[in-house]
């Protein structure tokens, strides 16, 4: 290796590291500032990027001295285009995710009220994905495009093979029938993080909304995972869609004697006396009678649908024991009613 070349490799490998150092310190001392949008783990996370993109800047600084040689200068011109994709894609990357964080921070899912919260959460995730997935897209595209043997293969490709993008066209119609519904559930919002919904007949909350499938996290811990396009598609149960409130509904039944102002007199002292309650709705209602019992309703309201189900199992049980020590006799029982009928004799 030519002497002068290795002085001039050394010399720019040194100011690199001065200049890698030196911003990396910048970037620390703006994170300190609670002002700034980029917070002190982001120099973190930007250190390999930056210095890939440093990297590159001085590889192409090189290619200017006279001492590379030109059977390497086409190869090494490529090698710092592509250190510079890389490095600006994944720089993006990393700010993207960084002013996500920085915003979504602000709202509380697990505030009781939490709708506008959750609505935020699910814009974000999803356009980060789309916006991520885009760049990504569009690093590759560049990349391949500046190697002019792989520019010349994709263009005869192009216009040699117009009859199979067709066909693979249609068959990608359901992959991006997925794609496009991921987007427009990030603006139309018919579901949301956290969200409540029944689907398929489980009831559980949305853990994950992805571009392609949507991730519920059922009551038992068991995860239902089911394309985007369901919800474009297919009717569902959303609780949660416009608040967090819910009504709760107890079914009981007993038998004609029952005493209804009781029961709503004991269903007030129930409610009264548990934090589940939100203190705006409470009622008993006769809602059907058959031959063998009566079928009365507790409603109830709760701020959440998690308080909704435990206020729910709290009143059934209290209102059972109730029926049982004060109101026995209202229990459904059947009963049968012989008639007595004197006998008839038939003389001889």
């Amino acid at each position: 290796m030519d002497l002068q070349l290795a002085k001039q490799i050394a010399i720019g490998i040194i100011i690199l590291l001065v200049i890698f150092f030196l911003l990396q310190f910048l970037l620390q001392k703006i994170g300190k500032n609670s002002n700034s949008i980029f917070p002190v783990r982001f120099a973190k996370r930007i250190k390999i990027p930056l210095f890939l993109f440093l990297l590159a800047t001085g590889v192409r600084l090189g290619l200017v001295s006279q001492h590379i040689p030109e059977d390497y200068f086409d190869y090494i011109k490529s090698i710092s285009t592509v250190l510079y994709i890389i490095a600006i894609t994944w720089g993006l990357i990393v700010t993207i995710k960084t002013i996500k964080h920085r915003v979504i921070r602000h709202y509380d899912l697990s505030a009781s009220n939490n709708l506008h919260a959750r609505k935020i959460y699910t814009q974000f995730n999803i356009l980060e994905r789309i916006i991520i997935f885009v760049i990504i897209l569009f690093s590759i595209g560049i990349a391949l495009m500046s190697f002019d043997s792989i520019r010349s293969i994709g263009v005869s490709m192009l216009t040699s093979a117009g009859v199979a993008g067709i066909i693979i066209g249609f068959s990608a119609q359901k992959a991006l029938g997925t794609l496009l519904a991921g987007i427009q559930i990030a603006f139309t919002q018919p579901i949301r993080i956290d969200d409540v919904v029944i689907v398929e007949g489980e009831w559980g909350t949305i853990e994950e909304i992805t571009l392609t499938y949507v991730v519920i996290r059922i009551w038992d811990k068991r995860r239902l995972v089911v394309p985007t396009t369901y919800f474009i598609e297919n009717s569902f149960q959303n609780w949660t869609r416009s608040s967090t409130d819910l009504l709760g509904t107890v079914y009981i039944y007993t038998d004609y004697h029952i005493d209804i102002e009781a029961l709503r007199t004991e269903l007030k002292r129930i409610v009264d006396n548990t934090p589940l309650w939100d203190k705006n709705v409470q009622n008993i209602q006769v809602t059907n009678t058959t031959k063998e019992a009566v079928e009365i309703r507790a409603l109830m309201s709760a701020k959440n649908s998690s308080d909704t189900w435990d206020l729910r199992v709290h009143v059934r049980e209290k209102l059972i024991l109730f029926l049982q020590k004060h109101h026995a006799e209202s229990i459904p029982r059947t009963r049968i009613y012989l008639d007595k009928t004197p006998s008839i004799t038939h003389d001889e």
